[in-house]
């Protein structure tokens, strides 16, 4: 599945990609573009604008989302296109969209605070901004979080 969120739904875009879904996310590009962009790209334009939805382009290809919680968001999107949730869990950068990439732990030393590279194993990085990732309380409290958003 790979998605486009358009600026209505950051929130959304953000926890998708938690989640390990391709979801591109602009929120400054106007509705013609991102139309473009989605039908280029391969992509289903997730929105909550109803003048979007009414281009001829667009009318195949989106998912209005209801709710404006974007706990309720997540829900109907998972629901709708059957995302097994712990299929990618963690495997995108929340940042840029990109697929995370395992690194050596010597490559994060400097990179990540004294404390988190004395402690952990396994890191990932993000190719395009370089942000890099690693298990910590802050991912076991997301994965809680989804625990109560989708239900176990």
């Amino acid at each position: 599945m790979r998605f486009f969120a358009d600026s209505m739904l950051g929130k959304l875009a953000k926890w998708l990609r938690i989640l390990g879904c391709d979801t591109a996310f602009a929120p400054t590009i106007p509705d013609d573009e991102i139309a473009d962009r989605a039908l280029r790209e391969g992509r289903i334009i997730l929105t909550r604008d109803t003048l979007l939805i009414r281009r001829r382009s667009v009318r195949e290809n989106h998912f209005f989302v209801r709710g404006d919680s974007y706990r309720d968001q997540l829900r109907q999107v998972v629901t709708r296109f059957a995302i097994d949730p712990a299929a990618g869990l963690f495997t995108r950068c929340v940042r840029c969209n990109e697929p995370l990439e395992k690194i050596g732990r010597q490559d994060a030393a400097g990179k990540v605070p004294p404390y988190v590279f004395g402690t952990q194993e396994s890191f990932h990085a993000c190719a395009r901004c370089g942000r890099i990732y690693w298990k910590a309380t802050h991912r076991e409290e997301m994965e809680r979080h989804l625990g109560r958003i989708l239900g176990p």
